[in-house]
């Protein structure tokens, strides 16, 4: 699920490495702002290891300008009929309760989390007014090293593209994972805090802690608030491999960034070179919404019909790739849903995970199907949720492997 403006970073580092206290308020806060911007410039590109083109520029925005940006972002980035299908979707896999709306809650996030941020799109830091001085210099810390990507990066494109979630995530684990631990060194320097495993063990607790201190965020969906915390915990710890275990002298950008959530969870597949296998459904009219979940999602479905508000992402699945897609239907919205898997035994492995729920459906006048299903000859599975009446029962939509 992509449940934020790409353009929006948040301070998930709050309680790990600072405290905040101290107002910072007046007229002067505009000059604050740029002090702390230009004392955090080098530090932040020692972290990253990259120099800025051209110094970031910054500007403050009150409470209510920023709540207008959030509005203005998220029907950018979730126009009505995308919102639509993608709550349609998640619905039906059931990581949505039907009587959420999403869009509200959404904006409730950010609102209750914003202190700051980085727009690309006029290349300017963003301060809200009356942020604390310490909360503030920790966003900005994050935040500044967006504004460095951005001058490296085609930011744009690689954050609104809207053909695969899955990938999506990805890349926004590597801006984030690279933002949050530069901003550990930034603001702990010469500490080395990361190298330890104790530090990372430390960090995931207390940032997942952080739900009881947000009341928006605690009572989110668990697709949500993982959705929210991957890039931040998954592809901090992925970017802390890089630093100590990857290619030297160089960054995952460009054909180097990661291309599926499993690559992040799993710094060896990405380092084997372990691709997605690229699943596609035929061209036709009815779809409302098209798209792919990837491990880490499909990781959130098997937390949640198992009951769990924990998930769980040590050893791979044996993901290989999926699609699935929502089509109107006369009784209501029908999904459809393919996986490839490594091998029979991953394959057979989810079927019996994830058979019990998903057979079952508390939807009145709709029928489950969950089954094995070869793809181009790989193993796989098939979901199908639709009214009991679908006409397309009989012939379910097929897909296909592209080479």
């Amino acid at each position: 699920m992509r449940s934020r403006p790409a353009a929006l970073g948040l301070c998930l580092l709050l309680g790990v490495l600072a405290a905040c206290r101290g107002q910072s308020r007046g007229a002067d806060e505009d000059a604050v702002l740029a002090r702390l911007v230009d004392s955090l410039r080098v530090p932040v590109e020692r972290a990253v290891g990259l120099a800025f083109r051209t110094p970031p520029r910054s500007a403050l925005r009150s409470r209510e300008q920023v709540r207008a940006y959030l509005i203005a972002k998220l029907d950018e980035e979730l126009p009505p009929a995308r919102l639509r299908g993608l709550e349609t979707a998640y619905r039906l896999f059931g990581l949505l309760p039907d009587t959420l709306a999403l869009r509200a809650l959404l904006l409730d996030l950010y609102a209750e989390q914003v202190a700051g941020y980085y727009d690309p799109d006029s290349a300017t830091l963003f301060g809200v007014a009356g942020a604390e001085r310490a909360q503030l210099r920790l966003v900005l810390a994050h935040e500044m090293v967006h504004a460095l990507q951005s001058q490296y990066l085609p930011l744009d494109s690689i954050l609104k593209s809207k053909a695969n979630n899955d990938r999506l995530t990805a890349a926004q684990a590597i801006l984030e994972g690279q933002a949050t631990l530069a901003s550990i060194a930034v603001l702990a320097p010469g500490q080395n805090v990361a190298s330890t495993p104790q530090f990372w063990e430390l960090y995931r607790d207390q940032v997942r802690a952080q739900q009881s201190a947000m009341p928006v965020f605690a009572r989110a969906p668990l697709v949500v608030r993982e959705a929210l915390i991957f890039p931040y915990l998954d592809g901090a710890e992925f970017m802390h491999w890089w630093q100590t275990t990857g290619p030297k002298d160089t960054l995952p950008y460009g054909p180097r960034m990661p291309v599926s959530t499993e690559q992040i969870l799993h710094p060896a597949r990405y380092a084997s070179g372990d691709l997605p296998v690229p699943v596609r459904f035929a061209a036709d009219a009815a779809v409302v919404y098209d798209d792919a979940l990837g491990e880490n999602e499909i990781r959130v479905l098997l937390a949640a019909l198992a009951g769990s508000d924990e998930v769980q992402t040590v050893m791979p699945i044996g993901w290989g790739g999926d699609r699935f897609r929502v089509y109107d239907a006369p009784g209501g919205p029908a999904l459809v849903w393919y996986a490839v898997w490594d091998d029979q035994r991953s394959a057979d492995r989810f079927l019996k995970a994830a058979g019990p729920g998903l057979r079952r459906t508390p939807r009145a006048a709709y029928r489950a199907e969950l089954e094995a299903a070869a793809i181009d000859g790989r193993p796989g599975t098939r979901y199908v949720l639709a009214p009991a009446g679908w006409a397309r029962w009989g012939s379910v939509p097929g897909v296909s492997v592209e080479e």
